[in-house]
């Protein structure tokens, strides 16, 4: 089973320190930088904060140098890139309209047994709509690992090779935040899930989505948009049965009883964790063994300090 620890933005509080001494780890690191795309590899305020020798994998480069050698390879990637931003952009319409019910419904008067059955149906409606993306999601990718199998695919495989060696030198693997959907394309194309488990594993912002079970991305009150929580990709499932919030007290109305309770309804029985600086989790597989600084969001509408089992 592999450790995973969840930490909160590192600024302004850097806690990745504090996470690495709890683990007793004191060597060479590894770490994936790839959502910051071009800046990827800028290292030096993370080589500040610690003593180990850090290499970072490249994974957004060795990509590109991969759909450099291999035109196929990158023509497949592109139309599986586009075909997601079709599914997000339809789902999107079929959630706007699930999510208006229910915030209406959560506002209703009427007699209590009929409007609970109805807001219960709404949630459920909700529920079944991002299991029914989830699962083209997925089948898009396990179409696009058929046809392009990191080991039948020379251009994969050699960058791959490249990186578990890196990989397996390493006591631990950091993974930062940055761009989630670029990220989780480019661990997804080098198959860096199955790399990962069994090696200590600590991400934080964006990397704690990515290798959560779902990515959700959420801001209640957004510049421009909507303002709706949507599942946006399936993640690498290394920190199961957690929906990771990222900036939570920025980006969420969390004094809002009616908001909260249906995202906590609505991804339940994972549960939606708020990770703002300074927070951490520690995993053992499935098993949380500490927390700190982590607030549990519940079907109550009350925002909790999360505690471990």
């Amino acid at each position: 089973m592999t450790d995973v620890t969840l930490l909160g933005p590192q600024r302004p509080t850097a806690n990745l320190p504090a996470a690495l001494e709890a683990l007793g780890i004191d060597g060479r690191l590894c770490v994936i930088t790839a959502g910051w795309q071009e800046r990827e590899g800028e290292l030096d305020e993370l080589r500040e904060q610690m003593p180990q020798p850090i290499v970072d994998l490249r994974l957004y480069a060795r990509c590109e140098e991969a759909f450099a050698e291999d035109r196929g390879l990158f023509e497949a990637h592109r139309e599986r890139q586009d075909t997601l931003i079709a599914l997000q952009r339809f789902y999107r319409v079929r959630l706007t309209h699930g999510l208006a019910a229910a915030r209406d419904l959560a506002t209703a008067e009427g007699p209590a047994i009929p409007l609970a059955a109805q807001r219960r149906a709404a949630t459920s409606a909700l529920r079944s709509l991002d299991r029914h993306h989830l699962v083209h999601i997925r089948r898009e990718h396990a179409a696009f690992r058929e046809r392009y199998p990191v080991a039948a695919c020379a251009a994969l495989r050699r960058q791959r090779e490249a990186v578990t060696g890196e990989v397996e030198h390493s006591q631990a693997v950091l993974i930062a935040g940055g761009h989630v959907a670029v990220l989780l394309s480019r661990l997804r194309l080098l198959d860096l899930a199955g790399l990962l488990s069994g090696k200590p594993v600590i991400a934080w912002s964006a990397g704690a989505m990515a290798i959560s079970d779902r990515v959700v991305l959420f801001h209640d009150h957004p510049p421009q948009g909507a303002g709706d929580p949507e599942v946006l990709e399936a993640g690498l499932g290394l920190a199961p049965g957690v929906v990771a919030l990222p900036h939570a007290r920025a980006r969420l109305r969390l004094d809002d009883a009616h908001r909260v309770s249906l995202f906590a309804r609505r991804f339940s029985p994972a549960l939606a964790l708020t990770f703002d600086s300074g927070s951490a989790l520690r995993m053992h597989g499935a098993q949380v063994t500490h927390l700190s600084g982590v607030s549990r969001l519940t079907a109550s509408g009350r925002v909790e300090l999360a505690r471990a089992a």
